[in-house]
């Protein structure tokens, strides 16, 4: 029994050594490329919470007040993520030529309009988010001084492409 299992153990060890980790693919700038996403509904429940937590982390650090969820700018940011997929192409525009503030009103959402960002990406909340920050016209926008509340939307197709709105209103 004692061979047995020292023969188990050491054909385990052999198979390990053979086995590679799974090489990452570069794109033509020689970049790792990024691994697509999946949303769990489990992420579902979450990504608001995560996304208003960081975005509140980087306003203390800058000295700015905390913002709160919204669910009518949730909403809204939400049917533009899917309007957005249906048109295959990120802009601030709906469909039916709604702007970012008609979308809101739609929504009963009583405040003013700060900002919306929009993403079409592979990556996730914090990634996206990230990115928003490496640009100052989005980055003004989540640290705008005035800003109160926050929606965070999403639409993910099947092929894992995720459509993010991100609106802050005052």
């Amino acid at each position: 029994m004692k061979n047995l299992t020292l023969l188990a153990a050491t054909a385990l060890l052999a198979l390990g050594a053979c086995a590679t980790a799974p090489q990452q693919q570069l794109g033509p700038d020689g970049r790792p490329l990024p691994v697509a996403y999946r949303i769990t509904p489990r992420d579902q429940a979450q990504i608001p919470a995560r996304i208003l937590a960081q975005v509140n982390q980087l306003r203390a650090g800058s000295a700015l007040g905390p913002l709160a969820l919204s669910p009518q700018l949730g909403a809204a940011a939400t049917a533009h993520s899917r309007d957005m997929s249906a048109q295959n192409r990120a802009w601030h525009f709906g469909s039916d030529g709604s702007s970012p503030l008609d979308r809101m009103r739609r929504q009963g959402y009583p405040g003013s309009l700060i900002g919306e960002n929009i993403s079409e990406t592979y990556e996730n909340e914090v990634s996206t988010l990230s990115a928003w920050m490496q640009a100052r016209d989005t980055r003004d926008v989540i640290m705008d001084p005035n800003a109160r509340e926050l929606g965070i939307g999403w639409y993910q197709e099947p092929t894992n492409k995720i459509w993010w709105t991100l609106l802050i209103g005052g």
